[in-house]
């Protein structure tokens, strides 16, 4: 499934070999996110400007799940188990977390995120300047542990289950560009103190869970401005991480992402560009970034602003575009910016 400013692309493969377009859903709806729940054979799109659905049919059909939802710019939609049920959370725009405890039937705000100190700073470069929750995680060492990404403003940290929320600090300096930028959290399988955090000044990394930082600024000397990031299901030294070259505000002037993905295969340490089957000058944003995984092996799907999909499946040393022309897939306005013809605003 690829989420794009028109609806939800269904591409199939034929005989294993060639991909096609099976399906198309939600057409007209600018999808921010997809989360399968395959337990419970659900599926979640979180839709800008018109709030969530969910369908029970792969996606044939679906309905709006917006009870108790105040916001209609669903970013991130995340599920994690508490006491042995699927609990769902919803990051919104303007800023706030809701949660929902009958999958997705009925949503309860966590208000308190929003009674963190400083939460008047949190601001969005673009129109309206409204900052939002990009994406949720949760700590497998601490399960009553959710991490919130308020892009931008704020690394929000609570230990019992959204009730109270603390800032956590470090990662940023006073000097940066993109003011506490922070896209996601990754945690390292492995070790979950280890935080991989792409955001609007690089790559922030921790090896205590927030407690003291190290920067890349730009992984593989070229990705400046990261978002999509996956650590290999198989070995965990073993890391993906794409984006442009520098920050939307650049794409105004430029019309460009420049965009590349990199692989590390010693922890996050070092990184170095993937170019076999990509193009030679990524022109559109990686905007979008997935897994699909086996017993002993994995493939890897990038999507971009202009409608292109890549897909490899040697660990991303080789890459195949198996979708073209399709709608842009893009986070709010970005594939605006890269538009042939677009003007600088």
């Amino acid at each position: 499934m690829v989420a794009t400013i028109d609806g939800i692309v269904t591409l199939g493969r034929n005989a294993g070999v060639a991909w096609d377009v099976a399906s198309r859903s939600l057409e007209g709806s600018h999808i921010s996110c997809i989360t399968v729940l395959e337990k419970e054979g659900l599926i979640f799109a979180g839709l800008h400007g018109d709030g969530l659905f969910a369908s029970a049919d792969g996606g044939a059909t679906w309905q709006r799940k917006v009870n108790g939802l105040a916001s209609t710019h669903v970013f991130t939609v995340a599920d994690h188990e508490e006491d042995g049920q699927t609990v769902l959370y919803a990051g919104v725009e303007p800023a706030a977390l809701y949660r929902s405890t009958d999958l997705g039937e009925s949503w309860q705000e966590l208000s308190n995120l929003k009674a963190v100190p400083g939460n008047d700073t949190w601001t969005f470069p673009g129109p309206p300047h409204q900052p939002h929750v990009k994406q949720v995680t949760f700590d497998p060492s601490s399960p009553d542990s959710i991490i919130a990404s308020v892009e931008q403003g704020a690394l929000l940290r609570s230990d019992d289950r959204g009730q109270t929320w603390h800032e956590i600090t470090g990662y940023d300096q006073d000097d940066d560009t993109n003011y506490k930028d922070v896209h996601r959290v990754v945690l390292r399988p492995s070790n979950a103190n280890e935080w991989f955090v792409p955001g609007g000044e690089g790559l922030h990394y921790t090896p205590d869970a927030g407690q003291t930082w190290e920067r890349i600024p730009k992984p593989g000397a070229h990705i400046g401005y990261p978002d999509a990031f996956l650590f290999s299901p198989v070995d965990d030294s073993v890391a993906f991480i794409a984006g442009g070259i520098d920050s939307p505000g650049h794409w105004r002037e430029t019309h460009t992402a420049n965009a590349a993905i990199a692989k590390s295969t010693d922890s996050g340490r070092t990184w170095r560009l993937l170019k076999e089957g990509l193009p030679d000058y990524l022109h559109d944003n990686v905007e979008a970034m997935t897994m699909y995984s086996w017993l002993g092996g994995y493939s890897i799907f990038a999507a971009t602003t202009g409608g292109d999909v890549f897909l490899s499946e040697n660990e991303g040393e080789a890459w195949t575009q198996i979708a073209s022309g399709l709608a842009p897939v893009s986070k709010v306005g970005h594939y605006r910016l890269l538009a042939p013809g677009a003007a600088a605003h």
